[in-house]
């Protein structure tokens, strides 16, 4: 048997291009479901705010970006985690495996203290940058409180990205679900005050928050004690690994400044829509979050492509990180087909699911937002490409130089192009999706270069076994 085609320590590898195939889908599957159920617990929050009040909604509004760029920053030590221990597991490391998982779990407490001043004192910021009194002081109010759940979220991603790389995902997808559904009761009981609770509103929805966090992350620990004892996670938590921590501290870096430098694509891309007018920027929101929802596909993918990647470059077997690379692509490229069959066959359908029939202006957003589904089938082709890749090179633990690709991509081509087609050129709300595409296009082709060039680079290198805390 050759190795590529070996079953693994943890987790089956897949024999040739079906296997590995099949090995995506079983593992990228409930990371997919467990995207889509997170994704939803933002969603429900918004709605039910809306519900409740509509300052108490501008508030979160404005309140969750600031909460999610902290916590996408830090907890690129988190996802670290993922291919480092898959890289133990191929080397039967178990050692290694605990030092890594231990050392991404007191760098996220790390990382969480270091970001709570922020949320703390967030009313100044939020201010400065043109917020009325009313919506900073609630958008604070609600911070203070959220911002203590982000410590146990980076330790449930922690613990996510540990289980991901042992190709154990089914228990991440219950967990995740689970925690949708504490979240919707418990915003229904704090923010309305019901079963004779206190009508908390918009801190009964950041005390909800915190309370599923931590309930996620108690859970994750109860699984992982049980079912993933050999391991010994918990065991001398308190003694520091400074090596370990230093490999985990330069992977995880560039991975959270990745993210966060995507993210803060779509928020400039959201003020120059802005500038327009209302209309754009609301079809542009709903277009968004259309595309969004297929981008948990995408990123479920990418996050299995990690793992597997990880699996094959710590055998420093070329042949199946190339397999598998193509596998993870294929399935990528057939979700965007089918992505743009949708959003070019019945893309005004898509728009009024989401704008008021009674709004006087909904013609016009719909008639905007079609548009823009046009542009979002190529942007669709593109961010898939991006992001595949992305998950891909973290898998051979490579992420400086994606990062350095990313800023070019989105800061040197892809905003300024939005800014020259949108308003130089004149093509508006367009134009500045154009703009986008151009960065999101140029970001896949230079991170598909980067992969398809290092796969032929893998020389043996040391282990993670070197002399240290076990």
């Amino acid at each position: 048997m050759s190795q590529t085609d070996r079953p693994g320590r943890f987790g089956h590898l897949g024999q040739g291009r079906t296997g590995h195939v099949r090995a995506l889908l079983v593992l990228g599957l409930p990371l997919i479901g467990s995207n889509v159920a997170q994704n939803a617990i933002g969603f429900v929050d918004v709605v039910m705010l809306g519900w409740y009040d509509v300052t108490a909604l501008a508030a979160v509004s404005i309140a969750t970006p600031v909460f999610f760029t902290l916590f996408l920053l830090c907890a690129g030590f988190a996802w670290a985690v993922t291919p480092l221990v898959a890289e133990g597991i191929e080397a039967d490391d178990i050692v290694a495996v605990r030092r890594v998982t231990r050392m991404g779990l007191w760098l996220s407490v790390a990382a969480g203290l270091a970001v709570m001043p922020v949320f703390w004192w967030s009313g100044p910021l939020l201010r400065a940058l043109g917020q009325t009194d009313s919506v900073a002081s609630q958008a604070q109010a609600y911070l203070r409180i959220a911002g203590w759940g982000v410590i146990p979220a980076l330790f449930v991603v922690t613990l996510r990205s540990f289980l991901s790389a042992l190709e154990i995902t089914r228990i991440i997808l219950i967990v995740t679900v689970a925690s949708a559904i504490l979240n919707a009761g418990l915003n229904w009981v704090l923010i309305f005050g019901n079963l004779g609770a206190p009508e908390l509103g918009l801190q009964g929805a950041a005390i909800a928050s915190v309370s599923l966090q931590v309930a996620a992350f108690f859970g994750l620990v109860a699984y992982t004690r049980r079912h993933c004892a050999e391991f010994d996670l918990f065991t001398r938590l308190w003694r520091f690994d400074s090596q370990i921590a230093a490999r985990v501290f330069s992977l995880g870096l560039p991975m959270g400044l990745t993210t966060v430098a995507e993210a803060a694509l779509f928020s400039f891309t959201a003020i120059m829509m802005g500038w327009i007018n209302e209309i754009w920027l609301a079809a542009h929101g709903v277009a968004l979050q259309l595309a969004s929802m297929v981008f948990m596909v995408h990123l479920g993918l990418s996050q299995a492509a990690t793992v597997r990647a990880g699996r094959a470059f710590g055998r420093r077997d070329e042949a199946a990180l190339r397999a598998g690379g193509k596998a993870a692509m294929l399935l990528s490229g057939l979700v965007s087909g089918a992505t743009v069959l949708l959003f070019l066959g019945v893309p005004a359908f898509l728009m009024e699911l989401f704008v008021d029939p009674a709004d006087p202006a909904r013609d016009a957003i719909v008639a905007a937002g079609v548009t823009l589904l046009a542009i979002a089938a190529l942007f669709q082709v593109v961010d898939a490409a991006q992001v595949m890749t992305i998950g891909l090179l973290r898998g051979v633990q490579d992420t400086a130089v994606p990062l350095l690709i990313a800023t070019v991509s989105y800061y040197m081509l892809g905003l300024p192009a939005g800014y020259v087609f949108g308003f130089v050129f004149g093509l508006g709300g367009p134009g500045v999706w154009l703009g986008m595409v151009v960065g999101l296009g140029a970001a896949g082709i230079m991170l598909s270069l980067r992969f398809w060039l290092w796969t032929g680079r893998l020389a043996p290198r040391p282990g993670l076994s070197a002399p240290g805390p076990g």
